[in-house]
């Protein structure tokens, strides 16, 4: 059977009031069961912590009766280790993994880039390259494998660049006095006269004197780019010429150019700008619900979004046990049981 996107909704961690992946199936198990486990998750991952090999169903166990199993393992800590038990959240992992301390402004405390670091790059995304990765060898092998995805060290890895030019002087002055952590003039938001932002980001010399041009200034009276005690001053200059125009002002000066300056997009407005409009990057469900295309955008096999509103909880559990070879009597039994439950729509009479 091809692979199948699937929501397994357990309530070993009571189910979430939300779900980062929209249409997919849902089927709701209230406990773990082996054969549904190895039967239906062949191709994909198990989501738990800690708790499988308690159930019997760990990767040894799931792997002995189907050697094809990707078994993948996303977790804070990962599998092994001092914290691999230990409870955690976003922040935590990022703190571990060194990225932590290189965020923040200067003076400031470091803070957290909301939850996306650790639970969707560094470990949804990075998980989901090792599940691609297991089965791209497994047709060379025939065999599966267990995918350790620690968060920790997903965000260590996609932070590469970091360690990789901690020789280069892009970091070497204290946090918020660098190149890219908002120490310089040229890469930093701006507050504009209708209390909106600019972003910009003109790094290399071409684009900066395309910013000094749209700004209004004269580069020959101004330090150079690169002077890093100049830095400070420059910033204020820059905010008291931003705050003089609206954000609109600003984007018809600079749109078109190569200043590498932006409009700092709310989510309301992020699916009204043009380019996003001619690219169509956000969609709209049945629900007038907005949220982004999928992407990356494929030349030949584009992903065909759902216009559907997301399922309930276990909504379609009766219908991927029938898919999966199950019979009316079995999933009877496992309702019986209290192994599954099922959260299907009510039509309103």
């Amino acid at each position: 059977m091809p692979l199948r996107l699937v929501k397994e909704d357990l309530p070993l961690v009571k189910p979430c009031w939300f779900s980062p992946i929209t249409s997919r199936p849902s089927m709701y198990l209230s406990i773990a069961s082996r054969r549904i486990c190895s039967m239906i998750f062949p191709d994909t991952e198990v989501r738990l912590t800690g708790v499988m090999e308690k159930l019997g169903l760990g990767p040894e166990v799931l792997l002995h009766e189907n050697p094809r199993l990707i078994y993948a393992r996303l977790t804070g800590f990962g599998q092994t280790g001092k914290y691999a038990k230990s409870a955690g959240h976003d922040i935590n992992y990022v703190a571990l993994s060194g990225v932590l301390s290189k965020l923040g402004r200067k003076g400031e405390n470091p803070y957290a880039p909301l939850n996306l670091l650790a639970d969707f790059a560094g470990g949804g995304v990075l998980c989901a390259l090792g599940i691609i990765i297991a089965l791209y060898e497994r047709t060379i092998s025939g065999k599966g494998q267990v995918v350790d995805a620690s968060m920790v060290e997903g965000i260590a890895y996609i932070s590469s660049f970091l360690w990789k030019s901690q020789n280069l002087g892009l970091w070497n002055r204290p946090r918020g006095e660098n190149l890219l952590d908002s120490g310089a003039p040229f890469y930093e938001t701006y507050k504009t006269s209708d209390g909106k932002f600019m972003a910009v980001g003109a790094i290399e010399p071409q684009f900066y004197d395309q910013l000094i041009k749209g700004l209004g200034l004269d580069s020959d009276k101004l330090p150079s780019q690169l002077s890093f005690s100049d830095w400070p001053e420059m910033k204020k200059k820059f905010a008291s010429i931003f705050a003089q125009k609206t954000q609109s002002e600003w984007c018809s000066i600079f749109d078109g150019t190569d200043a590498c300056v932006t409009p700092v997009l709310s989510f309301d407005d992020a699916p009204l700008h043009q380019h996003n409009k001619q690219r169509s990057s956000f969609i709209k469900n049945d629900q007038e619900e907005i949220s982004p295309r999928p992407a990356p955008l494929l030349s030949r096999t584009p992903a065909v979004p759902s216009c559907k509103r997301d399922p309930f909880i276990g909504e379609h559990t009766e219908e991927i046990l029938l898919e999966y070879g199950f019979t009316q009597e079995e999933i009877a039994k496992l309702y019986s049981d209290k192994v599954i439950e099922s959260n299907k729509l009510k039509a309103n009479l």
